[in-house]
């Protein structure tokens, strides 16, 4: 599942403009890699938050900005796996 997720993300970076011909999954999100800035790194949440039905609260953006691909990925996957035993 999470190849998909890293799949998604570098997916919808291309769709928002960003060249990601250098981008992979140890790639940061934030200025140290991607350079996501905080209304792209909104955009790519709720892109993520509508493919995958999972949510992440405005003070979590800081932590995002400190990700790589991968461990984004993950992230959302943990969300997935844990939705069905929050009674989704």
């Amino acid at each position: 599942m999470t190849d998909e997720i890293r799949a998604f993300i570098i997916h919808s970076l291309s769709e928002m403009n960003y060249d990601v011909t250098h981008i992979d999954q140890d790639t940061v999100l934030g200025p140290a890699g991607a350079d996501l800035e905080s209304l792209a790194l909104a955009e790519l949440s709720v892109r993520i938050e509508d493919r995958f039905g999972v949510r992440f609260e405005d003070e979590e953006a800081e932590k995002l900005v400190a990700m790589t691909v991968a461990e984004f990925a993950q992230a959302v996957a943990e969300r997935l796996e844990s939705a069905p035993a929050a009674g989704r």
